[in-house]
């Protein structure tokens, strides 16, 4: 029997490339977002592919909408928890408190919501594996990304206990926290749409993460046998030594 990997925020970015690395190990993939658009369209071109793959138009934080997805679906093995994101970059003195509210929805409540709503096929079918995207901002702080760092320190947090509750369960609960990726959208929607700011973040910063890079450690964690539990694997690039320092190359003339 085919392996059934959910996969939230799907539409684009960390969470449509581990769709397609998932995929192409063979799993049967539900992509989770909420633009209908982007998701059947990446649902389509798996399928197109030859992998199984469906799209599931579906906002994480919206708990009776993910029961009901949830309850319609036969099985689940793999949860893979990447929706959320970042909104501003405010001072703990200046920020909007609707900001942070939006951000600990997304990040830490639509994990909880997917999670104890998929537990009990997890659970159900033998070997489950919880896998979440938090970040270094669940590890480490930093100016002008308080609502941002508590989101993620809460999504650290909810992993590490789930993990603990979840001992003796044939249920494996992961964490993998990435540092600088370059998307096509995580910066731009944190600083509200102004592009030259969002690229200014990687400026002269050889090669940050990719997309498809971070994808490729989720789908390898996921993969390892069963009884091997990656608890937390921080990924950065290597220019990137910690939060606050980045090796940026300068442009010439």
């Amino acid at each position: 029997m085919t392996a059934t990997a959910v996969v939230t925020g799907a539409s684009s970015g960390i969470g449509a490339a581990t769709a397609r690395g998932l995929a192409a190990r063979g799993y049967d993939v539900v992509l989770v977002a909420r633009r209908a658009d982007r998701v059947e369209e990446l649902a389509a071109e798996l399928v197109k592919e030859g992998h199984s793959a469906r799209a599931y138009v579906l906002d994480v934080t919206d708990r009776d909408a993910v029961d009901a997805f949830a309850a319609g679906l036969p099985s689940c093995d793999v949860l893979v928890n990447n929706a959320g994101g970042a909104i501003g970059t405010e001072t703990v003195a200046a920020a909007d408190p609707a900001d942070w509210r939006a951000m600990y929805e997304v990040n830490v409540l639509g994990v909880l919501n997917m999670t104890q709503a998929l537990l009990p096929k997890l659970i159900g079918s033998g070997a489950g594996t919880v896998l979440v995207v938090s970040s270094v901002a669940g590890h480490v702080v930093y100016e002008g990304g308080g609502g941002y760092v508590a989101a993620k320190h809460g999504a650290h947090t909810l992993a590490a206990t789930l993990r603990l509750e979840l001992c003796g369960q044939p249920v494996r609960v992961l964490e993998i926290a990435p540092g600088m990726v370059k998307t096509e959208e995580f910066s731009l929607n944190r600083l509200r749409g102004d592009a030259d700011a969002a690229e200014a973040v990687y400026e002269g910063v050889p090669d940050p993460l990719s997309a498809e890079d971070v994808a490729d450690t989720i789908v390898w964690a996921v993969t390892r046998p069963p009884h091997v539990n990656i608890d937390l694997m921080v990924v950065r690039p290597r220019a990137q030594a910690a939060q606050h320092k980045v090796h940026r190359v300068k442009r010439e003339g």
